[in-house]
């Protein structure tokens, strides 16, 4: 895919990643291995200083035409071997024959792709990190707003918004840790030459393998990785998981944003979240695009695991294969968490209209409570679940605003609570447990990971 803008780009490939994972961020990252490569051989005394200054210095992905590099790519398989072949036709003739030294075409993609995940992850590291600081502001703003909480689509006993933007927040923290770990890690740079042993370079294959790492910023391997692919399968989970993550949240946006439940929306700039057709809607754009990017993922994934089995010390195809899926699932990341991002700084709370749903169903929510309490006041003389389905047959027998009454009416259950404590069991605010201790659980363990 060239750096130019198609059709589905402003939906799809959204946000500061996009432009990192491109056709000339790729070029500039294999240019950057061979002039690091130079760098090290030079400080490792293979090849004169004189000539490393010299490829470094041509090392400019603006000077070369990427579309030129992609149709010669045909003739070997890869675009390496056309970038070698024009950056030596740049360099003085005396340092032509210094240029990709001891390396393969392996190494200069491998690597490529490992300096491009680096940028990007970076970039996706700050856009999470500004999602997580906005959902411990909305965690910490609504620990206290009651609303409905909801166990396969049907409403179930309360929770908090706060409560429930502090399990946001751990999905978004889990995978800011992995990202962590993988930029740590498991960014290695690729250097074998053509079978991992590096023996063009006789003794200099060690320390040029440890100065270009260095130089580049990536991980020294313990050996090169050219047919071990856990590395590209660390990052694709790693990127999966961010994506479950997006689409989680984003999920539960959409749906707290039907017209029928409306209790949150997206407060956009005039003319975002319309309809072709529809001049009333107000859709929850940016929801909605984080989660369609997000959607891509699996596949993308799914794709780069099964390409993970490469044969011998050099593949035919496995290598080749990652290549697409790698770019594609870098760029979905990015567009899912720019447009989360989006949607937290745009997103609107409706305390009154969770409330309103909370008392719908006439207290019916809290009857696990009312059962709870029957049993314990019993003392086992109702047993647990003989007290849930007496109140099971209540809430079948109750309207919409009497739940209380019939409860009280009900001969067992009256026997043991009156209709005052019945009326103080079906309050909401009255059943939520470990909440606020959930909440500054969330909110202290992102707050020591600043």
């Amino acid at each position: 895919m060239s750096d130019g803008h198609g059709l589905f780009d402003g939906v799809l490939a959204a946000g500061p990643v996009a432009e990192l994972v491109g056709d000339r961020a790729w070029v500039q990252a294999m240019l950057d291995f061979e002039g690091a490569l130079a760098s090290a051989a030079a400080a490792a005394g293979a090849i004169p200083d004189e000539a490393a200054v010299a490829i470094e210095s041509c090392c400019r992905a603006e000077d070369y035409d990427i579309g030129a590099l992609g149709a010669d790519a045909v003739r070997i398989g890869n675009p390496a071997g056309p970038l070698v072949r024009a950056l030596t036709e740049r360099v003085a003739p005396e340092a032509a024959a210094y240029v990709h030294l001891g390396a393969t075409s392996q190494d200069v993609i491998d690597t490529a792709a490992m300096v491009v995940t680096a940028r990007a992850l970076a970039a996706l590291h700050a856009d999470l990190r500004t999602c997580a600081t906005r959902l411990a502001q909305l965690a910490e703003e609504h620990a206290g707003t009651v609303m409905a909480g909801r166990s396969l689509l049907q409403q179930a006993p309360p929770v908090t918004f706060g409560r429930t933007a502090a399990g946001w927040l751990g999905g978004i923290v889990a995978a800011l840790d992995r990202i962590d770990l993988i930029r740590r890690e498991r960014l290695a740079v690729q250097f074998g030459g053509a079978v991992g042993t590096l023996s063009s370079l006789r003794g200099n294959g060690i320390p040029v393998l440890s100065e270009l790492a260095r130089r580049l910023g990536l991980v020294e391997p313990v050996l090169p990785w050219h047919t071990e692919r856990s590395r590209i399968a660390e990052i694709a989970g790693t990127l999966g998981q961010t994506c479950g993550a997006v689409a989680k949240i984003a999920r539960d946006i959409t749906l707290l944003a039907q017209t029928e439940i409306g209790e949150v929306s997206e407060q956009g700039p005039p003319g975002s979240g319309g309809s072709s057709t529809m001049p009333h809607k107000r859709n929850p754009v940016a929801a909605v695009l984080a989660a369609g990017s997000a959607a891509q993922a699996p596949g993308l994934v799914a794709t780069l695991l099964s390409a993970g089995a490469h044969e011998h010390q050099r593949a035919a195809g496995s290598w080749h294969a990652e290549w697409r899926p790698l770019v594609e699932l870098l760029r979905s990341t990015g567009s899912s968490v720019h447009w989360l991002r989006v949607c937290l700084e745009r997103l609107q709370v409706d305390p009154q209209r969770m409330r309103v749903n909370l008392d719908s169903t006439g207290g019916q929510l809290l009857a696990e409570h009312v059962a709870i309490e029957l049993t314990s006041v019993s003392h086992g003389a109702v047993g647990r679940q003989e007290a849930s389905d007496l109140v099971a047959v209540c809430c079948r027998a109750a309207g919409p605003d009497d739940l209380a009454d019939v409860l009280a009416a009900d001969a067992v259950v009256g026997k043991f609570l009156n209709r005052k404590r019945i009326g103080e069991l079906l309050e909401p605010a009255g059943y939520l447990g470990s909440t606020d201790e959930f909440i500054r659980r969330a909110l202290n363990d992102w707050q020591s990971r600043l």
